[in-house]
């Protein structure tokens, strides 16, 4: 009755992850017949970029790293330096292509594995799965009925927030003429950049060797900027806050991030769940994905390979959201200065248990511990305005 036990929409990080997890069954469990649906190269398959996470050393796509770092740094608005290692933890990149070429690998040797290339326009729910229809590059339909279907497409529009800003960057793989970087350290937060009215920036400069760098500039604020903009402001992070000599652009990279305290529903019908950003994946108050990716989708191939329903749990849980949605609001109501905040945690909290915090990881006292490192009062003010404030459609689309 059904083509596919499972299907899988969409082959980025959160589809290609959730393939290999399933494609790769407990011991004495047996293995679904998997069908990934990838969109054809064009405006829905996004071009290739970076993701960045951290773990112990040894984590299973170490192979294919671009870099990793055990040393971490901040500077102030102040040009105060915060440097610490987050051992036994490592910040990591990958980039998407070696992820895409080490798990397709994967899946093209496994037998109950297929890769089909369509655009989807759409998932309909079967008395007992669903059927996931689209268009060939051919132009002829795609008909494909499965048992369950993940969805990890974009959504058309985000769900209603308190509040909703943009982490929106465009950065630059450079290579200077000069050893201008430190290869072991990774520079995460510079807040020696013009500070928005609401929200915050910075420089963000991740070293892959004396001579080349991955150097971004983020904001989080309420839109994205022009791409002249982001060229000035790039240039002057890189001329005058680095003073970096000379340098040549060899590739680049952008993007926009939704920050947002929405609720991601994350099933779109009795069989069919979202996964990846579109089901909540994404951190609210950093933008950080690829980690609760990988935890969401080895959650659901557990349970399918127990025999339980395959329901993806919380990315986050209820105390980090609540965190979260606290801290948007703050921001955006310009009660906190973003760059005093995120410079004061880093100087406050030991650099392990923040990373640990931020990715979700600590434990309630823990919690409290690190709060008492920010300003209080304006967060305390901010909790007791959060279930007074109505929860409204953005103004902005999902896809920016």
């Amino acid at each position: 009755m059904y083509d596919t036990e499972v299907a899988v929409v969409g082959g980025g990080a959160a589809g290609l992850s959730l393939a290999h997890r399933l494609c790769a069954p407990l011991p004495g469990a047996r293995g679904p017949r998997v069908t990934v649906v990838d969109a054809p190269p064009g405006p829905l398959r996004p071009p290739e970029r970076t993701w960045c996470y951290w773990e112990v050393p040894g984590g299973e796509y170490d192979g294919v790293l671009a870099a990793s770092w055990d040393r971490l740094r901040v500077h102030g608005a102040d040009g105060a330096e915060v440097t610490g290692r987050p051992g036994p933890l490592r910040y990591k990149m990958m980039r998407s292509g070696a992820f895409e070429q080490l798990v397709g690998a994967r899946l093209a040797a496994t037998p109950a594995a297929d890769r089909l290339t369509a655009v989807v326009e759409d998932v309909r729910a079967l008395p007992d799965g669903a059927e996931v229809r689209g268009v060939t590059p051919e132009g002829g339909p795609l008909r494909l009925r499965a048992r369950w279907v993940f969805d990890s497409r974009p959504l058309p529009a985000l769900p209603p927030a308190r509040t909703t800003l943009l982490q929106h960057f465009h950065g630059w793989f450079i290579r200077t003429e000069r050893p201008e970087f430190d290869p072991t350290t990774a520079d995460l937060m510079d807040f020696r950049t013009p500070q928005p009215d609401h929200g915050l920036s910075f420089g963000y400069v991740l070293p892959l060797s004396p001579y080349e760098a991955l150097a971004e500039y983020t904001e989080f604020s309420a839109a994205p900027l022009d791409e002249a903009a982001y060229h000035r402001a790039l240039r002057h992070y890189l001329a005058e806050v680095r003073a970096l000599g000379p340098y040549r652009i060899t590739a680049s990279e952008q993007g926009v991030i939704p920050m947002t305290d929405a609720r991601f529903p994350r099933a779109a019908g009795p069989r069919v769940f979202r996964i990846g950003a579109a089901g909540g994946a994404t951190r609210p108050s950093t933008g950080y994905t690829f980690a609760a990716v990988q935890r969401q989708t080895r959650a659901i191939a557990t349970a399918f390979h127990q025999g339980r329903t395959p329901a993806p749990p919380p990315p986050h849980s209820a105390r980090s959201r609540l965190m979260d949605a606290v801290l948007l609001r703050a921001l955006d109501s310009g009660r906190i200065d973003g760059a005093d905040f995120f410079t004061g945690l880093f100087r406050g909290v030991p650099m392990e248990r923040l990373l640990r915090f931020l990715d979700g990881g600590t434990r309630l006292r823990e919690d409290l511990s690190i709060g008492l490192h920010t300003p209080v009062r304006p967060m305390l003010r901010t909790v007791a305005e959060l279930p007074r404030l109505r929860r409204r459609p953005p103004a902005r689309p999902a896809r920016t």
